[in-house]
């Protein structure tokens, strides 16, 4: 997975609340990319309280 911030129609709105900007930093930093075995670890977390959901909404094309 590639999660890239400047595409996030949150970006800016709830980056503070956002478990990228959590475990990696504020937008502006290297986009990452999870694998699905990452990804289920991030959803667990997200699920007990440990850390926030992802919150990556992709803009859509104009």
């Amino acid at each position: 997975m590639i999660i890239d911030c400047d595409s996030c129609a949150m970006r800016d709105l709830a980056c503070g609340d956002c478990v990228v900007s959590v475990l990696l930093g504020p937008p502006g930093a290297l986009a990452p990319g999870f694998d699905p075995e990452e990804r289920a670890a991030l959803d667990v977390l997200a699920d007990s309280g440990l850390v926030p959901p992802l919150r990556l909404v992709p803009r859509r094309s104009a």
